[in-house]
Parts: structure tokens; C-alpha cells; sequence
């Protein structure tokens, strides 16, 4: 049996963002955490995650009632033998009308284990191919005076985002909240809930400078030359030759204090 081959996973692109003002004002470009947008989308990682994440939402808790649960049928309904019918022992048997469910639902949790990594792989998974799509959006911040539909409206026009829009949030800003909940098609999410399925289930993704996943770091401009490194001033021959003369005589200099100090600390013990 051949051993299994690992299949090199390709380098992570590195894709930049317009930063804009609510209003639609460009301030620059940042580019994204490679890590984060960068990644080639993996498709059965999304799907698994997404249906466990499903899964976890249902409640589970449909039940039926048994045989043993349902009232009544303690009785046997008819004799055993000499009526012509088939043999009964209870009113309550799934077959007949009024009695338990045979194989019927029960309570239980239909939760699905899911690595902490898997998680964070089909997240960035969906915020890469949301990103390869140029479907998301970063404002500094949304910097509204007070909770209002209208400007919230205006600024996703402002923004050039259209259909089903994930509008990210820090917990603590409250007016934008305030103004984004009433928009149907808007679905508003905190920064530590971000999750793959709500990526994947709207068009846009909007972040802010705090909720951006991975931080940015300003795009470096085109027509921009890197500077250039500065170079130490060369030395004449002239100062070559002048410099280990001056050390001398910087030596020369301190000798003659220092045999000072030391004849005025044996003259002090002397008159001691």
C-alpha cells in the first residue's frame, strides 16, 4: 500500500483594501492579513462546519409518547381466541388509533464536535473568497451622533454595498447598531461572534479599523521610491592621519590628572 501524499497547499495571495470615511471619502489603501484573505477557499471544510453550526442550532427537543407512555390500554380488549380478529393485548400498540409512537423522536442534542482549527480555516476560507470577490468593505469608524436609519442608509449607498450586507461591530458601539437593526437586508454581528455561516449566507462583508480580522498596515504607494539609506560622510587622508595623533594626545592629556589625584590622596594621608 502506497503512502499517503500530502498535497502542497498553495501561498496565501496578498490583497489590498480601499479604506473610506462613511461617507464614501477614499483615505488609502491597507492591506489585508494574507492569512486571513488570502487563502485559496476550502469547500468541504466551509460544508462541514456550516452544518455542524446548523446542527447545533436546532433545538432538539420533538418527542412522542411511547406505548408505555400513553394512557390507558391496560385492559386486554378482546379474548384471545374465538372472535375471528387478530390477537390484541393492549388499545394502546402502535397500531392502533390512539396508541404510541413506534421508533417515534426523543430528546436529544445534535451538536457535532468541530476542531478549534477546522472552525478558523472555513472562517477564513469564507472571508477569502468573500475578499477574492472584492465583496468587502472597510470603514475607519461609523462615528454616527446618534442612532439613525437614515444615515445608515446613506452610507451603505456612500459605500457602493448592495443586497444582503454583514455589517461588523464593536459591542460597545450602540448608535450604529441602533441604526443598522432596522434594514432588512442588513444583518448586524459583533466582532467575536464572526462566523462562517453569516459570511457566507450575505453578499457584502463591512468592517471596521477595530474589527478587522488580522489588523492592517498601510499600502504602500506606487509612484512612491523607497528611501533611500543615508550614507556616513567619507574621511579625508588628512583626518585619517590626524586622528590616532589626537587620541595620543588625549592620552597625553589624562595622564598628568590622573598622577595629580594620586599625589594629593598620599599628601592627605601623610597629614593624617
Amino acid at each position: 500500500m502506497s503512502p499517503a501524499v500530502r498535497r502542497p497547499r498553495p501561498e496565501p495571495t496578498q490583497r489590498t483594501l480601499e479604506r473610506r470615511r462613511p461617507d464614501g471619502t477614499v483615505l488609502g489603501s491597507v492591506k489585508l492579513a494574507p492569512e486571513v484573505f488570502g487563502l485559496v477557499p476550502n469547500t468541504a471544510v466551509m460544508h462541514q462546519v456550516v452544518t455542524a453550526q446548523l446542527a447545533a442550532a436546532r433545538s432538539g427537543t420533538q418527542s412522542t409518547k411511547t406505548r408505555a407512555e400513553v394512557r390507558g390500554g391496560g385492559a386486554k380488549p378482546f379474548k384471545q381466541k374465538g372472535t375471528g380478529r387478530s390477537r390484541q393485548g393492549s388499545t394502546r400498540s402502535p397500531q392502533w388509533s390512539g396508541g404510541g409512537v413506534a421508533l417515534g423522536p426523543k430528546p436529544r442534542s445534535y451538536r457535532q464536535r468541530t476542531p478549534k482549527k477546522m472552525v478558523r480555516l472555513a472562517l477564513c476560507s469564507a472571508l477569502s473568497d468573500r475578499a477574492a470577490e472584492e465583496r468587502v468593505a472597510l470603514v475607519d469608524e461609523w462615528g454616527f451622533e446618534a442612532p439613525k436609519t437614515k444615515d445608515a442608509v446613506a452610507a451603505l449607498a456612500a459605500l457602493g454595498v448592495g443586497g444582503k450586507v454583514l455589517v461588523v461591530l464593536e459591542t460597545s458601539d450602540l448608535d450604529a447598531a441602533y441604526s443598522f437593526r432596522n434594514l432588512p437586508d442588513v444583518h448586524i454581528i459583533a466582532a467575536g461572534e464572526l462566523n462562517t455561516y453569516d459570511v457566507l449566507r450575505n453578499d457584502w462583508v463591512v468592517f471596521t479599523d477595530a474589527t478587522l480580522p488580522g489588523g492592517s498596515e498601510p499600502a504602500p504607494e506606487a509612484d512612491a521610491a523607497p528611501p533611500a539609506k543615508a550614507r556616513a560622510p567619507r574621511k579625508s587622508a588628512a583626518a585619517k592621519k590626524a586622528a590616532p595623533a589626537a587620541t595620543a594626545e588625549a592620552a597625553d592629556a589624562t595622564e598628568p590628572a590622573v598622577e595629580a589625584g594620586a599625589d594629593e590622596a598620599s599628601d592627605e594621608g601623610d597629614e593624617q
